[in-house]
């Protein structure tokens, strides 16, 4: 769609919006960030206080999704902020959902659960059953050891099953980049060096479960 749509930057907005989350979500950083830079340009060119936000919300996920919870959480305040200002509930509470995976990353489980509980209430209200599955599905990595998150600890259970990198970000659709810096993150985390120490981590918190021979 947006290689159809060269010239007319509003109608590119609204896709690179979108190209932000599918790159994203394919674990594909450099896309992602390519996309919210042009949206964040645009925004900026037209004063839109509708993609503000959306710019504001695309730049907080990109940073997120690199691995800088801290930094990205002013940026997600002032997305949710927008939204909220342009009684927009929905596109509000979707960015409380990303404060809250940012404050799991930094270990707030008060801030998590009170972002959590906002996001679910206007989910539920509006019948937005997709969205609100992703609020249970955050909860439930709440309780992770070590904090780490659900992503972190599904690259973890890999390298227990003594996959490689490349393995891993085949199984789980991801870049090789993305899957090198969760391992980063996971080692950072849980204060270890080494593969089998992050692999015996695993076993001990039951993360993993040794494979029968």
């Amino acid at each position: 769609a947006l290689t159809a749509v060269t010239h007319d930057r509003l109608a590119r907005a609204w896709l690179c919006a979108a190209q932000v989350e599918v790159a994203l979500a394919a674990g594909d950083l450099e896309t992602a960030g390519r996309a919210g830079d042009e949206l964040g340009r645009t925004a900026s060119t037209y004063g839109s206080s509708g993609l503000e936000a959306a710019a504001l919300q695309a730049r907080g996920a990109v940073l997120l999704a690199g691995g800088r919870a801290e930094a990205a959480l002013p940026t997600l305040r002032a997305a949710c902020r927008r939204w909220r200002e342009l009684d927009a509930p929905y596109d509000a509470a979707r960015v409380r959902l990303l404060l809250a995976r940012a404050y799991q990353e930094l270990g707030d489980a008060d801030a998590t659960t009170r972002e959590l509980d906002a996001a679910g209430a206007v989910f539920e209200r509006l019948g937005a059953a997709r969205d609100a599955g992703a609020v249970a599905a955050l909860r439930g990595r709440a309780a992770l050891p070590g904090g780490l998150t659900g992503r972190e600890a599904e690259v973890l259970a890999l390298v227990a099953a003594g996959r490689t990198n490349r393995e891993i970000a085949e199984a789980l659709v991801l870049s090789h980049k993305t899957v090198a810096r969760h391992l980063s993150n996971i080692f950072v985390k849980l204060e270890v060096s080494s593969r089998t120490q992050a692999a015996a981590y695993a076993f001990e918190h039951g993360l993993a479960t040794p494979e029968r021979g």
